[in-house]
């Protein structure tokens, strides 16, 4: 008597069967399942929140709509550029670009090592809030109280914008370094930890390999915020084109106030560009 195998299903040429793993099938499906009862609900908790935000606020579209003659006109005399100062222009850019060089590396500096102590995966429970406080204050003071703090200090010029710079950098770049920290993989670190590897070795060779790209990504955003922000703290006396350009604000030197912006603009789309490329590279 012979017996014959079961016939099996005809397979797709050149395609194996696939088996999915349970939990990733569940995840998969949930991406797709209606949105839970209390999304729901949250919509329209979020809608009266911003519709209390726009009334508190004052926010008002008329008249918006009644100021857009005055913001043309105030636009118009902006024309034509005035560049025949346009050396003092680049010598404060310069200032300013290098301002923000300074600041970013002090600041990213300062900020990495602020970072570890925020990590909850690399620092004990005491220092993790000690840090996570000194940073929420640090980012609740605007850079301008800073600035003004550090020219009472040290004096009208640059030095003061860096070190406000510097110091404000801790409380903003120092939480996104302590969460791209926090959201390595635990994989390598356990693995090192079990053969006995020190907290230092841990970080050295799990945790800042990992984080590298989104630190560099994150030390380049500060970079350009830094740039930009140079200009602002410049209206206190922090040094950098802020001064010059609150100078032809207040002389009423439109054409002079033109070339500045113009010239900012393109500082910070080069920047931007260069950021950018450096990006590429690293992601």
């Amino acid at each position: 008597m012979s017996t014959t195998a079961p016939e099996r299903p005809p397979r797709a040429a050149g395609r194996a069967p696939v088996a999915l793993d349970p939990a990733e099938r569940s995840r998969l499906e949930r991406a797709f399942r209606i949105p839970r009862t209390r999304f729901l609900i949250g919509i329209p908790i979020a809608l009266v929140v911003l519709l209390w935000s726009f009334q508190g606020a004052e926010f008002n579209f008329s008249k918006l709509a009644d100021g857009a003659v005055n913001m043309a006109e105030f636009t118009s005399r902006l024309f034509p550029p005035d560049f025949s100062d346009f050396g003092t222009i680049v010598a404060l850019l310069i200032e300013t670009l290098q301002m923000a060089i300074v600041g970013t590396v002090l600041g990213a500096i300062l900020s990495l090592i602020v970072a570890f102590g925020a990590s909850s995966n690399l620092a004990p429970t005491w220092l993790y809030y000690l840090s996570r406080w000194a940073m929420n204050i640090i980012r609740a003071v605007p850079d301008l109280v800073f600035a003004l703090m550090f020219v009472s200090a040290v004096g009208l010029g640059p030095f003061a914008g860096i070190l406000a710079m510097t110091l404000g950098s801790i409380g903003s770049i120092g939480k996104v370094f302590a969460e791209a920290m926090e959201s390595v993989d635990r994989g390598p670190m356990t693995a090192m930890e079990a053969v006995g590897a020190s907290k230092r070795q841990v970080i050295q060779y799990g945790v800042l390999p990992q984080a590298a790209p989104l630190l560099v990504s994150y030390t380049l955003l500060l970079f350009e915020g830094n740039v930009r922000g140079a200009t602002i703290l410049g209206l206190v006396g922090a040094g950098g084109i802020g001064l010059e350009l609150t100078t032809a604000m207040r002389m009423y030197d439109y054409g002079h106030l033109s070339a500045i912006i113009i010239c900012i603009i393109v500082l910070v789309t080069v920047i931007d560009q260069g950021s950018a490329l450096i990006r590429k590279r690293i992601t």
